[in-house]
């Protein structure tokens, strides 16, 4: 992950936005967009991805799931990794694949100081270049560390990149 090394632990005053793509799914399989699996590799990256929010994310206060399966999937797989794993809220404004849509429920965030969203693309990809002005690639199981002066505001990124697998 770019940023990663030198990110440190994020959690300081500032508000903190991890977006997290939901893992590789299996197109493979015949059924409805929201019931779509993760893959074998996929299932590997979103533990990876929880062990990188082990090391370098702090103390995370909420996260925030699409209810589609393979970006529900995601989070439990990387939530195992996180002692203590954080309040989860699987969030029906979150299967968007409209950045706008999910800088609304950035916007609508309140006391929490570290929040994870999980969710799918081209949204993430919308809402990681709104918040910071950087146009980056949001494959699966991409991670994005924005620091922000506020849920209100634009900010930075801090990290960025996917886990190996």
């Amino acid at each position: 992950m770019t940023g990663g090394e030198g990110a440190g632990q994020t959690g300081a005053m500032a508000p903190t936005l991890i977006l997290l793509r939901h893992g590789k799914s299996d197109w493979s399989r015949h059924v409805p967009d929201r019931a779509r699996p993760l893959t074998d590799r996929g299932r590997r990256q979103a533990a990876e991805a929880g062990v990188w929010l082990a090391a370098h994310a702090g103390p995370i206060d909420l996260a925030l799931v699409s209810p589609a399966r393979r970006a529900c999937d995601t989070w439990a797989l990387a939530r195992a990794e996180l002692d203590p794993a954080p309040p989860t809220r699987t969030e029906e404004a979150v299967y968007t694949f409209d950045g706008e849509e999910l800088l609304a429920v950035v916007r609508g965030l309140g006391e929490e100081r570290c929040v994870v969203l999980v969710g799918h693309n081209p949204a993430c990809e919308q809402l990681l270049t709104s918040l910071t002005g950087e146009l980056r690639k949001m494959r699966t199981s991409t991670l994005a560390v924005v620091e922000l002066d506020s849920w209100d505001s634009s900010g930075r990124l801090v990290a960025h990149g996917r886990p190996p697998g």
